[in-house]
């Protein structure tokens, strides 16, 4: 079951993420919350994507928050990402209004 203020946060700091990175070259997911497609590069139509980033949601609040960066998370595991553009980091962490 899905808590709704963590959905809410999920869904507006993907939004925050599109808005900072137009595109539609990497698909980033956090199940089983959204999902959506941002960074430049070659567009992505159909199909898996060339570049794919996965976490859970806990994972994805603290990057975007600034409380976990990116390389630490990726080396404990707990983001799985595929493709040369699969990598937030320059990104992150988002400027998030309290």
């Amino acid at each position: 079951m899905r808590d709704q203020g963590v959905l809410e946060e999920v869904k507006s700091t993907l939004a925050l993420l599109t808005a900072k990175a137009p595109g539609r070259a990497i698909e980033v997911r956090v199940p089983p919350y959204a999902a959506v497609q941002c960074g430049d590069g070659p567009t992505h139509t159909r199909g898996t994507p060339a570049n794919v980033i996965e976490m859970n949601a806990p994972t994805w609040l603290a990057l975007a928050k600034g409380e976990i960066n990116w390389a630490d998370a990726l080396n404990n595991g707990d983001i799985i990402a595929s493709g040369v553009r699969a990598d937030l980091s320059e990104y992150l962490p988002l400027r998030i209004q309290s």
